[in-house]
């Protein structure tokens, strides 16, 4: 069985099943996911609600989370199963994994809870539940094996994803965008809340940024799960003509010469292309505060976090606005050297990663464990 929740959960658990159907055909898989565990060959559990929430979680969402719970504790209670793999979304996962544990399945975790940032309580549940920790960021084997918990590092499954090169003329024609001008790229994010948060102040942004660079253009990159209306609820184009380009984050990234993007995995996806960027992200604030008091790591975004240092600007909560978000913008777009400090500091994450073939890697631990 593999149990995602959010949409990159989803994806991930995707290239799992595929590299797992390569190595063993004979392997039959059922799980909970969306559209694309279906499209690699996943089962789907019937009858589950995708819990996918940001910050404090209101009664809906609990209620959905509950349902789930007890679904999924009636199959383990019933089914005789090699291996029960979870992927990322700790604060459902973990939970499940606990009563996957008590009925004697086999526990992998893929894609590890950040444990390193915050909620090292969850350290004691892992140590007791989890057969294996499959991680994808560098520093992490060493913060599991530090706490006696067996842990594999396969390298990180969005170099899987990413082209050799980009052909950025192309892709520029393609949709209808100055070959030679200046592009502004912004990803909001893929979640509702995310995007009446960020959105309209990241396109405040860019008609500030104009004000300097009149020819600039704006692209905006739409996610798989986001609805056009969500977009169009947070631009005028009235005042600031766009192109929303849904399903091609990567190629977005790669066209714009500068990104506004909400913090999370897109912040490395756009370091391992190479354009350089402008990370923000606004929540509730009781839930930034809680999230404050507990985080023991001194960035918030992935980028920064693999590179040991600040090297992209993280606006925050009240910084999150669009004079802030200009201004960064701005010294970047003016200062050349700058510019290219970030892209090579880019490089040098990119070493970090590993090489590509991380799915089939942590495929293969997956059927090391599940036959031991």
């Amino acid at each position: 069985m593999i149990v995602t929740g959010e949409a990159s959960g989803d994806l991930h658990g995707a290239h799992l099943a595929k590299a797992l159907k390569q190595l063993r055909p004979d392997v039959r898989l059922i799980g909970v996911g969306g559209q694309h565990m279906h499209a690699a060959g996943v089962e789907l559990i019937q009858g589950l609600h995708r819990v996918d929430a940001m910050g404090v979680p209101g009664p809906v969402t609990i209620g959905k989370g509950i349902a789930n719970v007890l679904t999924l504790k009636r199959i383990f209670r019933r089914e005789s199963l090699d291996g029960v793999v979870f992927v990322d979304n700790p604060s459902m996962n973990l939970r499940l994994a606990r009563i996957a544990a008590k009925f004697g399945h086999k526990v992998i975790y893929y894609i590890a809870p950040q444990i390193w940032a915050w909620g090292r309580r969850r350290i004691n549940v892992i140590k007791r539940v989890v057969r294996r920790m499959i991680v994808i960021l560098p520093f992490e084997e060493s913060v599991y094996r530090a706490a006696n918990v067996p842990c594999s590092f396969v390298g990180h499954p969005l170099l899987d994803s990413l082209a050799p090169r980009y052909d950025k003329a192309r892709l520029r024609q393609q949709w209808g965008l100055p070959v030679e001008g200046l592009i502004l790229g912004v990803l909001p994010g893929s979640r509702r809340a995310e995007i009446r948060s960020l959105l309209p102040v990241m396109m405040e942004a860019a008609l500030r940024i104009r004000e300097d660079f009149p020819a600039i253009h704006c692209v905006i990159g739409q996610a798989p799960t986001v609805p056009a209306e969500w977009i169009d609820e947070g631009v005028d184009r009235k005042q600031y003509p766009v192109t929303v380009v849904p399903n091609c984050p990567n190629e977005v990234m790669a066209t714009a010469d500068l990104l506004l993007v909400a913090s999370g995995t897109a912040t490395l996806q756009a370091a391992l292309i190479g354009t350089p960027m402008i990370l923000t992200y606004r929540v509730s604030w009781i839930t930034y505060l809680v999230t404050k008091m507990l985080m023991t790591v001194d960035h918030v975004g992935l980028v920064n976090l693999v590179a040991g240092r600040g090297i992209v600007p993280e606006l925050l909560q009240s910084e999150a606005t669009a004079e802030r978000l200009s201004q960064e913008a701005l010294r970047l777009l003016k200062d050349r050297t700058r510019y290219e400090q970030m892209q090579g500091a880019f490089e040098s994450i990119r070493a970090q990663l590993g090489t590509p073939g991380a799915s089939r890697r942590a495929a293969e631990v997956v059927l090391a464990e599940c036959q031991a």
